[in-house]
């Protein structure tokens, strides 16, 4: 008897799920129904940036898979349609056409929840207004790039000093904007330390780019023309002809929630290891509307992420197809960069330790890419976290120029092996001038985290 899958999303964790499952069975033994209520499929939203910064040349060089190649492969994909309620006990959903209009029902035997995550758009006077620019999918990118090139001014205020945020501050300064950045915390970055994130914001500084600290956002004023023409702050009002959001974003569950589905502190789908929804045999979820395990904390957490969406959907659809895999969890690593400036991060923060209940050693050390000698070495930060009693590695931090960020990979590895700070220092890591000094910069890192641990017993 053939069933019938019904996946929710069409990005990276949906339909990375549905062309798994369908890898796995025919036609004849499971039809996949997917509703996807945007215009793109299987995109790279983390693109987006260097889209707009006028790296990536075409829209479409961010599309993996466009929604005609995944219906030939015997899925039927509907676009712009939306899924407004999900109906778990008679195992349907009702999704709403976007374009003609009109509603449906539509039954299922296995579910995919796999929606997303939504920007945080704060309720202020002025948010909705034209000129204001969220960058979540490729429309919002085509829109934001639009405005960009009919704008006559050249002023440019982000909001939020996050991934997003970093990112989209380089593509408006690559396209010689003025670019202010008003951010709520002290430093930008929140996923570092304050004193790492320091050293983010010099670098940006020195790139051009006014950081306004410690603001909060009250109000965006509208000029004559009804567009956005300032961001004001309880303390100042900043000038604008372009206003970029990057405050963030969270799991997108309130059509699970209104479901009965379970949801953990963070608003995110809770799954066992093969990412079933918690409770519920026949419904899976994947990607930023989930929330993920910590191994190295022993907590859940949310991370969008699309390294993560794309995992989940292959073990869903390894799952629904008759296979076996698992999500173990994840250890937080991340990269990113602004201008020249290489930031990378894994594991816990200092106050992610404490949050954990674990006492910790801190070492920060600076060290260059390569051997000092060889042309074009460039400096780097490298702080490390380690337990105090075991020496166990809980965190490390990167902030340098060329050949800083990918380091972090050695870390994560560390971090997921649970390796000590010492068992690091005698890792076997490529060496030659070009590549790196004699001792790479994490296990000087480590070298100092273990005389650290030993100094503190």
């Amino acid at each position: 008897m053939r069933e019938r899958l019904v996946v929710i999303g069409g990005d990276a964790a949906g339909m990375s799920a549905a062309s798994q499952a369908r890898r796995l069975k025919d036609p004849d033994e499971l039809e996949i129904v997917v509703f996807e209520r945007g215009n793109f499929t299987s995109f790279s939203a983390c693109g987006i940036p260097y889209w707009v910064a006028g790296d990536v040349a075409e829209r479409d060089e961010l599309v993996a898979r466009t929604p005609e190649e995944h219906r030939s492969r015997d899925i039927d994909l509907r676009m712009r349609t939306e899924v407004v309620e999900i109906d778990v006990a008679a195992g349907r959903v009702r999704a709403h056409d976007l374009e003609p209009g009109g509603e449906s029902w539509t039954d299922y035997d296995k579910l995919v929840i796999a929606t997303g995550a939504r920007p945080i758009r704060p309720p202020l006077p002025g948010i909705d207004a034209p000129g204001v620019h969220g960058v979540q999918t490729l429309d919002d990118g085509q829109a934001l790039i639009e405005t960009l090139e009919r704008t006559d001014g050249k002023r440019a205020v982000v909001i939020g000093a996050g991934y997003i945020g970093v990112e989209m501050a380089e593509a408006l300064i690559k396209r010689d904007f003025e670019v202010t950045m008003v951010n709520r915390g002290d430093e930008p970055m929140s996923t570092l330390d304050p004193d790492m994130g320091a050293l983010v914001r010099i670098a940006m500084c020195d790139m051009g780019v006014e950081i306004v600290s410690s603001a909060e956002v009250t109000e965006i004023r509208i000029g004559a023309d009804g567009r956005a023409s300032a961001v004001v702050t309880s303390e100042c009002e900043y000038p604008a002809d372009v206003v970029v959001l990057g405050i963030g974003v969270r799991p997108e569950t309130a059509l699970a929630e209104a479901a009965g589905l379970p949801l953990g502190k963070h608003g995110g789908l809770l799954t066992d290891l093969a990412m079933r929804v918690r409770g519920h045999e026949n419904i899976w979820a994947g990607g930023d509307c989930v929330e993920v395990f910590d191994l190295v904390s022993g907590l859940e957490r949310h991370i969008a992420l699309g390294t993560h969406a794309n995992k989940h959907g292959q073990i869903i659809g390894s799952g629904i197809g008759g296979g076996y895999a698992t999500f173990p969890g994840v250890v937080g690593t991340a990269v990113s960069k602004v201008c020249d400036v290489e930031v990378a991060r894994t594991g816990l923060r200092e106050k992610d330790a404490r949050a954990a209940g674990l006492q910790f050693v801190t070492v920060t050390i600076e060290s260059t890419s390569r051997s000092g000698y060889y042309p074009g070495a460039a400096t780097m930060t490298v702080k490390m976290i380690a337990e105090r009693r075991t020496g166990r590695l809980l965190g490390v931090q990167i902030v340098g120029r060329e050949g800083a960020g990918k380091r972090v990979d050695i870390a994560a590895v560390a971090l997921t092996a649970r390796m000590t700070v010492e068992q690091m220092t005698g890792l076997d890591l490529g060496y030659a001038p070009p590549f790196s000094p004699v001792w790479d910069p994490v296990l000087v890192a480590a070298r100092k985290a273990v005389a650290a641990v030993q100094r503190r017993g």
